[in-house]
């Protein structure tokens, strides 16, 4: 029998792995959603019997002091028991006692990833022999350009489209050495030679990754397509022109996020009253009175509640289109008790806060500071969820919404494109409300549409949401994400996997 490819994965980011990975099994170092994808990834590929590895920093102080909750789904699908071999924490000084996995300052966390890639290209790489490398974002956008140079098939996933940039001298200074695979990096100025650039031309460590990578892809197919139309000027020049060169040689691809597992209403832990599809009518209502409890919100089983989950951020997230119309349209709908539930951190909190105290709106509007246990109970008893973001790489709360039957509100683009479709009750199509133009009004136009659904008859909405929350369950998950996955792999060393 042939054997399987070996594939390793390398990560700064990871939630949990499956426990039989050993004792680093249930400790996290997250940041941000690339630690979900890469964790679920990680274990669906698993499940599917690949011989995979795991390459990250080993974060003794984060891995001490915290553990993650179960994932106890995830964790019952692992049939083989696998040895600590399969993780390998790369050891420096320079992540040992963080307390998050990004410091803030862009000279430590390039201290960070520039340790990092040296254990990775110098120890871990050839210790494992991997037949691919998979690598995710900005802080391992060095090593595409040494598995190049090794032609080990490499695969560069972009999660966001952060980046930072170094010199030849400061990265060979922490013991790479770059003078082997310098014509495979992206600098900000075209190189005449190693010697005339290695101490002032400065490395872009993302678009390094998509220029040396064998095959590219980012969290949606939409997101890529934007990017490669010039749809979004915040994206650097460089790194358009890398994807642009990537997608028109066929060696760029969009695969779409899932939620964790854990984000299902009949089996979650975190909130009151579970249910599913067939009950979500009694125990929506119901949760929507715990919550509203919690909350001290107006105790109404009936009050429509609209959530919004996602960082209070105004340059991405739209919640500047919120708080134009929050007063006007809860005024709007105040005889049906119309509610607005944010569970989220960031600059626009206070002015949220600002908006309700000012309009006295306190037993209608609650505004709270992220937090994991409260965001899922939000999801279980609203009805709505508000995720007007100018540009979205994949987003996940829209797919926990659907799931929950908590239907979306969106703007159409990125991954909330690929995601989410106009709802059409006459046609049973569509699992949401989208608007096109990123502005006040048409964020209301779309909320007006969701209140054209909440006011139909009882039993129409109800065959809707359960419809919803069947194929989100059955559309956004990580087996399909991780078939994509190997799909793609195959594809990169011509040869089939075998599970």
């Amino acid at each position: 029998m042939a054997q399987k490819p070996r594939i390793l994965i390398v990560t700064p980011e990871v939630t949990y792995l499956p426990e039989d990975m050993g004792d680093q099994s249930n400790y996290s170092a997250k940041a941000g959603g690339l630690a979900d994808v890469s964790a679920a990834l990680i274990s669906a590929l698993f499940d599917f019997g690949c011989d995979v590895h795991v390459a990250l920093p080993d974060y003794r102080s984060i891995f001490n002091g915290y553990t993650t909750k179960t994932h106890s789904m995830e964790l019952e699908k692992i049939r083989k028991r696998l040895d600590e071999e399969r993780i390998h924490l790369a050891a420096d000084r320079a992540f040992f006692y963080l307390d998050n996995v990004y410091s803030g300052y862009s000279d430590k966390d390039l201290k960070v990833s520039l340790a990092f890639q040296r254990e990775v290209i110098n120890n871990i790489i050839p210790r494992v022999e991997p037949d691919i490398i998979h690598c995710n974002d900005w802080m391992t956008g060095l090593i595409p350009a040494m598995a190049r140079q090794l032609e080990i098939p490499c695969l560069f996933t972009i999660h966001n489209i952060h980046t930072m940039t170094s010199t030849m001298a400061e990265i060979e200074d922490r013991g790479i050495d770059a003078a082997s695979f310098w014509k495979q990096l992206y600098f900000k100025t075209p190189p005449h030679s190693y010697e005339e650039s290695r101490d002032w031309n400065r490395v872009d460590f993302l678009t390094s990754g998509v220029f040396a990578a064998h095959y590219v892809n980012t969290v949606s197919p939409t997101f890529l397509k934007e990017i490669v139309e010039d749809r979004h000027p915040f994206v650097e020049n460089c790194l358009k022109n890398e994807l642009i060169n990537k997608y028109h040689a066929g060696c760029a691809t969009g695969i779409l996020n899932a939620p964790e597992p854990e984000f299902n209403p009949a089996v979650d832990e975190m909130i009151r009253y579970n249910y599913g599809p067939k009950n979500h009518r009694k125990m929506k209502a119901k949760n929507k009175l715990c919550i509203q409890k919690i909350l001290d919100l107006d105790q109404d089983e009936n009050a429509v509640m609209f959530f919004w989950p996602s960082r209070l951020d105004p340059v991405q997230k739209g919640c500047q289109l919120l708080a134009q119309i929050m007063y006007d349209f809860v005024s709007q709908y105040w005889d049906v008790n119309l509610q607005i539930v944010s569970v989220a951190s960031g600059e626009y909190q206070k002015h949220f806060y600002d908006i309700v105290r000012y309009h006295g709106l306190e037993r209608r509007v609650a505004i709270c500071g992220f937090s994991e246990g409260l965001s899922h109970q939000a999801f279980a008893g609203s009805d709505f969820l508000f995720m007007p973001s100018s540009f979205e790489p994949c987003g996940l709360p829209q797919m926990v919404g659907g799931i929950y039957g908590t239907l979306p509100i969106v703007h159409d683009t990125g991954g909330l494109h690929d995601t989410i479709h106009q709802l059409d009750t006459k046609n049973s199509m569509g699992n949401g409300f989208l608007f096109n133009v990123h502005d006040a009004k048409g964020f209301k136009w779309a909320i007006d549409r969701a209140m054209d659904f909440y006011f139909l008859d009882p039993d129409i909405k109800e065959v809707q949401i359960n419809r919803i929350m069947i194929e989100s369950v059955l559309e956004f998950n990580h087996s399909r994400c991780a078939e994509e996955y190997i799909n793609l792999y195959e594809k990169m060393l011509k040869r089939p996997f075998i599970v």
